[in-house]
């Protein structure tokens, strides 16, 4: 399904990496590692899930919110130490940081330190 003007007006113009088929039309895995580059993160395969988990979430639900996401990531890594690891690898938060890095806008509160930064 076409999810901006540009894919209704030129269908098929927009080539989506495989390996995130829900990524945002103007993102892309360099564009993510330049950012982190500049937060001093080295992606990990876990950094790439996060991403991947994202993204999938916002493709997937209209009304997003911080706690919501947070749940949901707590939940997506619960085996790896949750929500907790999460923070360990995203020391900005996972909402906040985490959304930058997978080419989302963060929603409303998600600098907030209690959700999802802890810059």
């Amino acid at each position: 399904m076409a999810e901006s003007m540009n894919e209704i007006m030129n269908p098929g113009a927009v080539q989506r990496d495989p390996a995130f088929p829900n990524a945002p039309e103007d993102w892309t895995p360099a564009g993510a590692e330049a950012v982190a580059a500049s937060d001093g993160i080295e992606l990990t395969f876990d950094h790439w899930e996060t991403i991947r988990a994202l993204q999938s979430y916002f493709a997937h639900h209209d009304h997003t919110n911080v706690r919501d996401i947070h749940d949901a990531l707590d939940e997506h890594f619960h085996t790896k130490g949750g929500i907790k690891h999460l923070y360990a690898i995203l020391p900005g938060g996972p909402v906040a940081q985490g959304c930058r890095l997978a080419g989302i806008q963060p929603p409303a509160g998600a600098a907030d330190k209690s959700f999802g930064s802890v810059q």
